[in-house]
């Protein structure tokens, strides 16, 4: 293409290509379409939906962790433990809990996913679509685990307090009538037991345990996955996504589960009247395993096993479904005007 002459004579410049001005929806398109924040608003629904689903056997996983020895309110098989908490307070006993739960578990998860994404993308990865190797999956899980625990720490301690005030623990004394919320929980604690230090109560026990916890699941997941692959497939079916999930999930509560029990025991540490104040993580272990035994590091894995399956399977595949939603969105390649 020439140029057209001018009126003086000389040829006047080509005509600048202009790019065509999105639209504040493929504005939104674009920005909720890269990956980091695809992962992010993808975990944050994941941890909702997996949350929900185990819910019954969340909380009474707790009430297994908390009992200390000598005390029989909940030393009942799975079955007849929630045939006891459906009796004494029927539907919301199963989701006590849980709101608060949910609030905290969408921030965690999202911040998880997120971070996770961020961390294999701009540290892990040499180009852009890597495969990682095990090591580096389980450090970049790691480090995804410490960051989303540290965010969001004051919501699990509070979630775990309004999990067991509703119990028929006897040494809790009498019920009463209205129980306080989450924001009411937050507040008293605050003010009755050490202010700001006293919201991350148990906070080296988790991280202890989360750290490993979340790299084990994605290190096994993303080679599980990898695995159940078939050969021509870019992705396994769902069936098999969900398997994937269960499996990791399965693998990485079992190796940190004591972890979890020692972050339970010091986060209603300052409590009365549930057998213990514990002077730090190896006074709480010898105290624990001394009274109670080694099975006492152990307490609530049954119920615990029994929702990692449901709860992981839905966590991945939710996140995968909604993260390949949010990826999908991305609008096309801009338009140049001649």
């Amino acid at each position: 293409m020439s140029a057209t002459p001018s009126a003086s004579g000389a040829p006047s410049p080509l005509p600048i290509p202009t790019v065509e001005k999105l639209s504040a929806a493929d504005q939104f398109r674009s920005a909720v379409s890269q990956p980091t924040v695809a992962a992010f608003c993808a975990g944050g629904v994941a941890g909702a939906v997996s949350r929900t689903v185990v819910s019954p056997l969340e909380r009474l996983k707790i009430l297994y962790q908390v009992q200390s020895s000598g005390r029989e309110a909940y030393k009942l098989s799975v079955g007849k433990a929630l045939a006891k908490m459906w009796r004494e307070e029927g539907w919301r006993g199963f989701m006590a809990g849980n709101g608060t739960n949910c609030i905290r578990i969408v921030p965690y998860s999202a911040v998880q996913f997120g971070s996770y994404n961020f961390y294999k993308r701009n540290i892990f990865e040499r180009h852009p679509g890597d495969s990682l190797t095990p090591l580096s999956r389980l450090t970049c899980g790691g480090l995804a685990g410490i960051t989303s625990v540290t965010f969001t720490y004051p919501l699990d301690i509070v979630r775990t307090r309004l999990s067991i005030q509703t119990a028929s623990f006897a040494e809790l004394g009498e019920r009463p009538r209205k129980m306080p919320g989450m924001w009411e929980t937050l507040v008293k604690m605050y003010r009755t037991e050490g202010g700001f230090p006293a919201l991350y109560r148990g906070i080296v026990p988790t991280v202890a345990g989360v750290a490993p916890y979340v790299g084990l699941n994605f290190m096994v997941y993303e080679h599980v996955r990898q695995y159940l692959t078939l050969d021509g497939e870019q992705n396994p079916s769902a069936v098999r996504k969900l398997l994937a999930g269960a499996i990791s999930g399965a693998v990485a509560q079992t190796c940190t589960y004591p972890f979890d029990v020692l972050r339970r025991r010091f986060q209603i540490n300052t409590m009365s009247g549930m057998g213990y104040q514990y002077k730090g993580i190896f006074d709480a272990v010898r105290v624990i395993v001394t009274e109670e035994g080694i099975r006492g590091l152990y307490k609530g894995i049954v119920p615990n096993l029994l929702k990692v399956a449901p709860s992981m399977a839905s966590s991945w595949l939710s996140y995968e479904v909604c993260r390949d939603f949010l990826v999908g969105l991305k609008p096309e390649e801009t338009k140049l005007l001649q």
